[in-house]
């Protein structure tokens, strides 16, 4: 078995690479089922975010000469995932990417889940983002991705108990709100329109009440969606199309939909700017894919800001959260080894009970032989024939044995479980793509 993860993110690609390569939630099981077929793998899991798309991947066990794993047609697993993801940007990924295999896939995994590698450190919905990934993927995953994500979910929850990682910690949504704070100093009676009904744009207008914004108006494609969020904060709801007659009233237009394009250009600004006369317009885009065209910032008095411009706004909140990554980072490490020992467990397992299946064939075929030319021993002495011949066979097993769990426990054990698989020419009894996933996750209660 061997695990990775491949994809993209904040750290290495820039808003307009992610977006593009960015897959939406109703599309990912599709995109999940199509990787594993087209790899070959055993399991995959998808995660794409507005801040990364990666592929989580237990590969197939055939190997070329270079030791990487390949898929059926003898390509290697990670080429067929930056081919998939070089397809939805138009050129090539590799540039903008990362692989990381085994136990750094899995520490990995536990750091996003915890927000560790958040743009903004410690955030908490990218908890839920990994959990709505995992459910999304079920039908790719199995019992070791299952595991992992599981697990992952858990040691997120420890993190955010255990540590003051997330204690004041921004969100992106709170970030952009801060980002608006520099250019009117207050939001103390400002007007504000929030694009959008989902988490994000929920937490945002929280944020922009919280500022002490005046007047708030949600619009949303779907209007039964923008009035709850309007009610549930004393906001006012618009239909969509309703919404740009007010937008030159308004301060600050925070755009957070899930949209596939651009929704808001200058057809729908340049009106509302001829309104406002000199006064500046705040636009915080949020959204991945960008709600707002590019071509919108170079407006006079607009000041259009997308997530990558929050780096800077997040740069200066982090110091104090910083003190809390050492803990953090003990709590994930101690949950890796714990994981990794229940993989190579995992392996370990079938393989010593197909070695000592194969070894008692042979010592029953051996005996068998000898004992046709043995027939002038009693009963007694051919029992006590029989009972050397297990315990002999017990003797040359218990060393392997003991030493392939020892392996497995200080993190060596596939790589032994393949070495045992090669000298001895054992059968894989069951292919962890067959093996049954739980029928619901403990832990993570949803």
């Amino acid at each position: 078995m061997a695990l990775l993860v491949a994809g993209v993110s904040y750290r290495s690609a820039p808003i307009g690479v992610r977006e593009r390569i960015a897959v939406s939630r109703h599309e990912a099981p599709e995109v999940a089922r199509a990787l594993l077929d087209a790899t070959g793998a055993r399991e995959v899991v998808l995660l794409s975010t507005c801040n990364r798309t990666e592929v989580y991947c237990v590969e197939a066990d055939g190997r070329g000469d270079s030791g990487a794993v390949l898929a059926a047609d003898g390509t290697g697993t990670v080429d067929i995932i930056w081919r998939e993801l070089s397809r939805r940007l138009g050129e090539d990924a590799r540039p903008y990417g990362f692989v990381r295999r085994e136990r750094e896939a899995v520490a990995h995994l536990y750091r996003v889940a915890s927000g560790l590698d958040s743009m903004v450190l410690g955030e908490t919905q990218i908890q839920g983002q990994v959990r709505d990934a995992w459910e999304s993927s079920r039908s790719a995953s199995r019992a070791i991705l299952n595991r992992l994500f599981q697990s992952a979910l858990l040691v997120a929850s420890r993190v955010r108990n255990e540590t003051a990682i997330g204690r004041g910690a921004a969100s992106v949504s709170s970030a952009s709100v801060q980002l608006a704070s520099k250019i009117f100093g207050r939001l103390q009676g400002r007007r504000a329109m929030v694009l959008g009904a989902g988490e994000m744009a929920d937490l945002a207008l929280q944020c922009l009440l919280g500022e002490g914004v005046r007047t708030a108006i949600v619009a949303n494609r779907t209007f039964e969606r923008a009035s709850e969020l309007a009610v549930r904060h004393g906001a006012v709801a618009l239909h969509y199309d309703e919404c740009w007659s007010r937008l030159g009233e308004m301060d600050i237009l925070l755009c957070s939909t899930s949209a596939p394009h651009a929704i808001v250009g200058r057809a729908q600004v340049e009106p509302a700017m001829r309104a406002r006369g000199d006064r500046p317009l705040c636009i915080l885009d949020i959204a991945l894919p960008r709600d707002v065209d590019p071509s919108v910032g170079a407006l006079d008095n607009v000041f259009l800001y997308d997530l990558d411009d929050l780096k800077s706004v997040v740069a200066a909140n982090l110091e104090r959260r910083r003190e809390e990554m050492p803990s953090a980072e003990q709590v994930i490490a101690a949950e890796v080894e714990q994981y990794w020992n229940w993989l190579a467990g995992l392996a370990a397992v079938p393989v010593l009970k197909t070695f000592r299946s194969q070894m008692d064939r042979v010592r029953d075929e051996e005996l068998h032989r000898a004992m046709r030319r043995l027939g002038h021993l009693s009963q007694g002495d051919r029992e006590a024939v029989e009972h050397f011949s297990r315990a002999l066979m017990n003797k040359f097993l218990h060393e392997p044995s003991v030493r392939l769990r020892a392996a497995s426990a200080n993190g060596h054990g596939l790589q032994i479980v393949d070495a045992l698989r090669y000298l001895f020419a054992l059968e894989q009894e069951q292919s962890p793509r067959d093996v049954e996933r739980p029928a619901s996750p403990p832990g993570d209660e949803r």
